[in-house]
């Protein structure tokens, strides 16, 4: 695979697994913790690119 389309799939990977993860901090924090509407960004940021890193290169192994 061109470099260029892994990266393309990584990013966009990242961008999906960052939003959905600070999504779910932020409800977390609302509806568990009770903590009002913060966002864990350290662990939304490290999920994301986690996540970023490893579906597209399973699928790419996958093919």
């Amino acid at each position: 695979m061109k470099t260029n389309g892994m990266f393309f799939k990584v990013v966009i990977a990242f961008l999906i697994a960052f939003a959905a993860a600070s999504l779910v901090t932020l409800l977390w924090n609302l509806l568990i913790e009770k903590n009002g509407a913060i966002v864990d960004w350290g662990t939304s940021f490290f999920l994301a690119i986690l996540i970023g890193i490893i579906i597209p290169i399973a699928r790419n192994k996958m093919k």
